[in-house]
């Protein structure tokens, strides 16, 4: 059901919008705006409360508000004329701030949901065995990826042989049985794992050895990690003692961001959480920019489903590669291999910026379509209803941009057919670099997994994920200051040039971690391999 929300939300968008980037440009500018404030806050929270209650309560606040959110899509396609007219339009925008908010917390709940499964429900079930942490690691972003086949494909079928008014009626029946199976599937796993049912509040020397097997002279916290160490324990006892203060509740989240954001940056695998983050400074990718983008060149959701089916086969086979990398080379090589791997890939959307039929104009300012809007009085889009004679004979319109002519045109005077070669080359290198992401996301996060304690696995994975959105929300920026399809190729130029940081940062990391050993690439030995690290790294080689 998230899948599917995710695929569909940037198309519905941009069918409400017009052929305008700008209104999903401001859903994500809005997501990634709170996930970076709260993301913190989210992981406290994870980390204060029982396991069972926090995934429960995610759940059902994600799913509930996915499905309000597509009553309210289904409204606003039914009654699109009259929304027009009422108020001078004010009562259409109202509802866009509406979707959009309902959407944000539905993305609230799903970064929770995210937290607490996939960064410690899966560590506690794995015990201290490290491959069978990597081998859930990578089965849960198959599975995932898997959904990023079948649910894309629906969705867009429905969209383009049907109507997005039924495509929001699905989708929001579904959720509602989907969040009745996930619920029951959560209880069943949280019985069969007693371990679950014990969290610490305090730090104690075994929670060290659960995935890093050193000596117990070793089992010491690093500095930063320290930090919320001594806020958890004294924050427990004086609750009984004596009541907070008015004060002091207000400064208490400001204060959790503030702890949460030092003890990040003091982590050892702060390079590597950085190098990931900067892979977010990207429109390359089948989030709801690049959806819009393909959108507006004339791809329909049917062809944009399978594109990102194809997406996800790419980054099946990236979770294979990872797996067998890791056996092979080691846990942090693997994340080397697959950084480079992954932008030789990017070097095809470079070249299709390039490339007849790509829209990039020098010509036009990136600032244009903002600047005209903002300063010279331009009406907003509104909704944009195909006309019928614009699609052809099998209700699909055509993929060729600018071969779309009226039925009573002249054909001497139709806009001839604009190669494809760029499109597709974008794309085949989105989707082909995705084998390297995968694999290099996997690398990182049971980096994060092995070497962040479990009282404060949460509010390291909130920060995590608010430095993840941060970057996103610099793209999103880029979006809404440049939104028209001529400065898209510059999008490209600037987020292939951000991977390249990314992957320097976490080379850096590698560095430090292997020293002279980082280029030899050899089997590690499972039971040699904790000891073989250096000093102050407690990541398998």
């Amino acid at each position: 059901g998230d899948r599917m929300w995710h695929f569909a939300v940037s198309v519905f968008l941009v069918e409400l919008y017009g052929n305008s980037l700008l209104l999903t440009a401001v859903y994500g500018l809005v997501v990634a705006g709170s996930v970076l404030l709260l993301g913190a806050l989210i992981g406290d929270w994870v980390d204060k409360n029982s396991r069972l209650r926090v995934a429960q309560t995610s759940l059902v606040v994600q799913n509930s508000s996915v499905i309000l959110c597509g009553v309210i899509l289904m409204i606003i396609f039914w009654f699109k004329t009259q929304l027009l007219t009422l108020y001078h339009g004010w009562l259409l925008t109202l509802c866009y701030i509406l979707v959009i908010t309902i959407a944000n917390i539905a993305n609230l709940a799903s970064t929770a949901t995210a937290i607490t499964i996939q960064r410690d429900w899966i560590v506690v079930v794995a015990g201290e065995d490290r491959s069978k942490l990597a081998d859930m690691n990578a089965t849960i972003r198959r599975i995932d990826q898997l959904t990023n086949i079948l649910a894309p494909m629906a969705v867009g079928q429905i969209m383009t042989f049907g109507s997005p008014m039924i495509g929001c009626g699905f989708i929001s029946g579904w959720n509602l049985m989907s969040m009745c199976v996930e619920y029951l599937l959560l209880w069943k796993v949280y019985q069969k794992t007693p371990t679950l049912a014990r969290k610490s509040a305090k730090v104690e020397a075994s929670e060290l050895k659960q995935l890093n097997v050193k000596k117990e002279s070793d089992m010491k916290p690093a500095e930063g990690v320290q930090l919320i160490i001594e806020k958890d324990v004294t924050g427990f006892e004086p609750q009984q003692e004596k009541e907070v203060g008015c004060t002091a509740r207000i400064a208490e989240p400001f204060i959790t961001f503030r702890d949460g954001w030092v003890a990040y940056y003091n982590q050892p695998v702060f390079l590597a959480g950085m190098g990931l983050a900067f892979l977010y400074m990207t429109v390359l990718g089948f989030d709801c920019i690049t959806t819009g983008y393909a959108y507006t060149q004339g791809l329909s959701g049917s062809v944009l489903s399978l594109l990102m089916g194809a997406s996800a086969v790419t980054g099946i086979m990236g979770t294979v590669a990872f797996t067998w990398l890791r056996r092979k080379c080691g846990l942090i090589r693997t994340g080397l291999i697959s950084g480079v791997a992954q932008f030789a890939c990017l070097i095809l959307c470079v070249i299709s910026v390039f490339m007849p039929g790509s829209p990039m104009d020098l010509t036009v300012s990136p600032f244009a379509d903002i600047s005209a809007r903002l300063f010279e009085n331009e009406p907003l889009p509104t909704i944009a209803s195909p006309e019928p004679e614009m699609i052809s004979a099998t209700g699909m319109p055509n993929l060729l941009n600018g071969s779309i002519a009226p039925a009573n045109s002249d054909p001497e005077m139709s806009p001839e057919p604009v190669p494809l070669i760029s499109v597709s080359l974008l794309f085949a290198g989105v989707i082909a670099a995705r084998v390297g992401l995968w694999s290099f996301d996997l690398t990182v996060t049971q980096l994060l997994q092995e070497n962040v304690i479990e009282s404060e696995r949460g509010i390291i994975n909130g920060v995590q994920n608010s430095m993840n959105y941060l970057l996103d929300l610099l793209h999103f920026i880029m979006v809404i200051l440049a939104p028209n399809p001529e400065a898209f190729g510059l999008l490209v130029l600037i987020s292939v040039s951000f991977v390249a940081m990314g992957h320097i940062m976490y080379f850096r990391f590698a560095q430090k971690s292997l020293g002279k050993q980082l280029f030899v690439c050899h089997t590690p030995d499972p039971k040699a391999a904790p000891d073989s690290s250096p000093p102050g790294n407690t990541s398998t080689v």
